[in-house]
């Protein structure tokens, strides 16, 4: 499967910004898709993750509330809501998707399969 992110930009703290991540080649049929982040000088962070079939989210503790994850099936299309934006939200944003059957540890890069690029988002005072 191939992910395409979306949505990034440039925003003032407080803004919001919705990201996006479109999977091709086919209806996807994996465990679900999740987000990370990585700052410039900083290893990759998970930021939240849905299972496909269900729609249940599940977001990393640091987000403090202010990030929605969501799905649509119909449109093979994850999403990342973004309220409150902090300057220590800038990161390159990317998506993954996961194909694990079993024990999905949903907070780990090693348990996804496809990225996408990333999309930046940048969060000025």
């Amino acid at each position: 499967v191939q992910l395409q992110a979306s949505g990034g930009g440039l925003v003032q703290t407080g803004g919001s910004l919705k990201l996006s991540c479109t999977a091709s080649g086919g209806a996807f049929n994996g465990r679900g898709m999740g987000w990370f982040r990585q700052a410039p000088g900083k290893e990759r962070e998970y930021v939240a993750a849905i299972n496909w079939s269900a729609g249940v989210p599940n977001y990393a503790k640091s987000m403090n509330g202010r990030f929605t994850i969501s799905r649509d099936v119909a449109r093979n299309t994850m999403y990342l809501q973004m309220n409150d934006l902090k300057i220590e939200d800038t990161a390159v944003y990317y998506c993954a998707a996961s194909f694990r059957q079993l024990n999905w540890v949903v907070y780990s890069p090693a348990e996804y399969d496809s990225w996408g690029q990333g999309t930046l988002v940048t969060v000025s005072s």
